[in-house]
């Protein structure tokens, strides 16, 4: 569709801006309804010649129509309640329309919000593209407009395909004694639909083995045929259950050989067109296990007397843009992939280990490229200036976090006594004073215990710990967070665009329902005008020391919004800061690769920058790509320890355990598992003889004669009865907790058993991953 040009960029329905008057609400959102491009605040004070004060009365209309759910915001823009962003990833259905076209619907919708919308996909001629033409069953990530006055409808132009054809499906080959089988889905929501393989259809495949198939048609008896495609391994033992969540969530695990062919044909960068920095007391410090180390920090007292009691803190990350250059088949799939994958029992890496475990891995001893920024900081912990540079080094030690803190607490081992005057405590001392200049610009502060599944020699679950949260994690999490905010900042200021990450504050609606859940534990949501993260910290801290602490920490969380990758800057609310950036770890997220080039090309750094092409839309779509490549793995993780532990608990059934309740639904309840933080749950139809009847309100389930209630946060104890390994799911059953009630009639309808589409337990989103893996 062509682009609309106006009159002094006006949209053609706005008045001229000679008119100062607040416009209707029907004009406003007629405005933000036929509007091409991003509409804002700013843009609608623009088109309406709205300035000075009356910008706050246009303010509080807009609040308005966005409690009234009349509009929508997002980080995409205000849009009208119930349509769809400008770009969106879609799913295509496996059947096109009656036109033959290919017809797609968004991955992501609210029922709430109405029918979900139809996208009509357009297939232009001579389309550009790096991978396969979209087809049945694919995710896509498309530009959309409406499509006419249809309502609810809407034409797709795709920009990528993220996701494989969905003609294929995964599960277990069950064999049948006659000859052939059945395939049992993995997919929970394909649980009970069989898939029939003929004899000789079953390949290699065994009893029990983990399976792709091959979609056919219906036989004559309603089951879907299929051929096995590729045997996986066999799911007696728990090293296949990593694999699951691979192939269920299409990520890509196998490198293509030209692409092994490119790394291994990679060379050392010499030193020439670099700053030397080799003798510089550089460190990494990393989990004890941690096989690529790309990233080391030193901080020194700075001698400038203009900046008593100050530090020059160095950062420096592997040059991965040194090996990987724009456009080369390591470069494709590395944006195929998106970040690096992080199982329990494997790692499935954004890059071949020849480039992220060798010659990007900053070994002591061993000249590295790096790009480093230096930044100089007073002593109360305020940045004053930072420069980036290209260099080589030579780290002088690889650390664990442990070890650092040990020789800090007086408890040096031969590596770090020679570098505890000299290193160790100059940039501890560095980091109290990020510390204070931390505390005082108030980011979240949430309490979350981040659980590490431990495996034994047969790849099973051995046990599940929280390991201890250590000064050291904290000091290289906050250098990380000033070098990706400088990162941002000289980008900016250069004028050069770049991929932010964007953290948006949260949403009226998950405001009004975190408002809810404190109401439901006799607490009150304070007032204020604008958020901040210091609100959610106060809240935090009413509960601190309590038995709703965990639970209120998790809640909080859960009503934040999702961080994504975008080329608009739109802040950082979880952080508490105006411009933020991924840089400091290229060798397993793509974004981070990005702002590398970004640097080089701003700052003159190389001949291996952006390339000259590359603005701010291309950039959009990168944004739009890797944050759903994010969000895949992070639910590939998710279920995979899932898996692991269902597999771990499997032999325990009937056994009790301590819990809380962590969601309530009409269906029954959510319970999360104090000794391991499983979460399973216990049908409505099993809590007891009584009658229960959901009150959403109270976010309860309440028996209808005893008057016995199970409310969100509250303690119990359950029985597992049953638990499913490969699906990753625990039910369970109470065996003691719930609490009495007053008598009164109960409230809400009355559901004696679970519905079918039972809702998946509430889900951690990535905002306070260790070390800003995902912040």
């Amino acid at each position: 569709m062509a682009k609309r040009i106006h009159p002094q960029g006006l949209h053609p329905k706005a008045p001229k801006p000679a008119s100062a008057v607040l416009p209707s609400r029907e004009a406003v959102l007629a405005f933000i309804d036929e509007s091409p491009e991003k509409v804002g605040k700013r843009e609608i004070a623009q088109a309406f010649g709205i300035k000075g004060s009356d910008k706050i009365e246009l303010k509080r209309l807009l609040k308005d129509l966005q409690e009234e759910g009349v509009i929508e915001k997002d980080r995409s823009g205000l849009r009208k309640a119930g349509r769809l962003p400008p770009v969106v990833v879609a799913d295509i259905d496996s059947r096109r329309d009656r036109d033959g076209e290919l017809v797609a619907r968004p991955a992501q919708w609210d029922p709430d919000a109405g029918p979900v919308p139809v996208i009509t996909v357009l297939m232009p001629r001579g389309r550009r593209t790096n991978g396969p033409a979209p087809g049945t069953g694919d995710r896509a990530l498309l530009k959309i407009e409406p499509d006419g006055d249809t309502p609810n409808r809407y034409l797709g132009r795709v920009i990528k395909v993220i996701g494989r054809n969905r003609a294929e499906t995964l599960g277990v080959y069950r064999a049948l004694p006659t000859g052939g089988g059945r395939i049992v889905p993995v997919d929970k929501k394909a649980q009970g639909r069989e898939i029939a393989v003929p004899a000789g259809g079953e390949g290699e495949a065994l009893d029990g083995d983990l399976v792709t198939v091959t979609l056919g048609r219906e036989d004559r008896f309603g089951l879907t045929q299929g051929r096995v495609k590729e045997r996986l391994g066999s799911l007696s033992s728990e090293k296949a259950v990593s694999l699951i969540a691979i192939h269920a969530h299409d990520i890509p695990h196998v490198f293509p050989r030209e692409v092994l062919a490119e790394a291994e044909a990679a060379r050392e960068v010499g030193l020439e067109g670099r700053d030397d920095w080799r003798e510089l007391p550089l460190v990494t410090i990393d989990p004890p296990d941690a096989k690529d180390h790309d990233d080391a920090v030193m901080a020194l007292p700075d001698p400038d007397p203009a900046n008593p009691g100050g530090f020059v803190v160095t950062v420096a990350i592997a040059d991965v843009a040194a090996y990987v250059r724009p456009g080369t088949p390591l470069d494709r799939e590395a944006l195929l992939r998106g970040n690096s994958v992080y199982f329990p029992d494997r790692v499935v890496p954004m890059l071949p280990e020849r480039i992220s475990n060798d010659l990007c891995s900053l070994r002591p001893g061993q000249d590295r490229p790096a790009l480093a920024v230096r930044m100089i900081v007073t002593a109360e912990g305020r940045k004053l200036r930072h420069s980036f540079h290209r260099v080589m080094m030579r780290s002088r030690a690889k650390l664990a976090y442990a070890q650092a803190q040990a020789a800090i607490d007086g408890r040096p081992d031969e590596i770090t006594g020679p570098l505890l005057d000299g290193v160790l405590r100059p940039l501890w001392a560095a980091y109290d004073a990020l510390a204070a200049a931390r505390d005082a610009r108030g980011p979240l502060a949430l309490d979350l215990p981040e659980r590490k599944v431990i495996l034994n020699p047969e790849g099973g679950v051995d046990r599940v710990i929280v390991p201890e949260r250590l000064a050291a994690h904290r000091l290289i999490e906050e250098f990380m967070i000033q070098a990706n905010v400088a990162a941002a900042e000289i980008l900016e200021s250069a004028g050069q665009p770049l991929i932010y990450r964007v953290h948006d504050e949260p949403s009226l609606e998950k405001m009004r329902a975190l408002g809810e859940v404190m109401a439901s534990i006799g607490l009150k949501l304070p007032k204020e005008a604008n958020l901040r993260p210091a609100l959610f910290n106060r809240i935090l801290g009413m509960v601190e020391g309590s038995e709703h602490q965990l639970f209120l920490n998790e809640v909080v969380l859960r009503s934040q919004a999702q961080a994504v990758y975008a080329a608009e800057n739109a802040g950082h609310f979880g952080l508490s800061l105006r411009r933020y950036a991924h840089f400091t770890s290229p060798i397993r997220r793509y974004a981070d690769l990005i702002v590398h080039r970004a640097l080089i090309r701003a700052l003159r750094l190389g001949s291996d920058g952006l390339p000259a092409g590359m603005e701010t839309g291309d950039l959009a779509e990168i944004g739009q790509q890797i944050s759903a490549a994010e969000r895949r793995a992070m639910a590939a993780e998710r279920e995979t320890i899932d898996r692991l532990i269902a597999h771990h608990l499997a032999d325990r059934v009937g056994a009790t355990f301590s819990g809380q309740v962590s969601g309530v639904t009409r269906s029954g309840l959510f319970i999360k598992l104090d000794e391991t933080g499983a979460d399973g749950f216990i049908p409505i139809s099993t809590l007891g003889a009584d009658y229960f009847r959901h009150e959403e309100g109270r976010h309860a389930l309440v028996g209808e004669r005893t008057r016995e209630t199970f409310r969100l946060g509250d303690k119990v104890e359950v029985r597992l009865m049953e638990a499913a390994p490969v699906a990753g799911a625990l039910r369970f059953e109470i065996a003691g907790g719930g609490r009495s009630a007053s008598p009164g009639p109960a409230r809400g309808g009355p559901h004696k058993g679970p519905r079918k589409g039972r809702p998946a337990p509430p889900s951690r989103d990535s905002l306070t991953k260790r070390r800003g893996r995902r912040a």
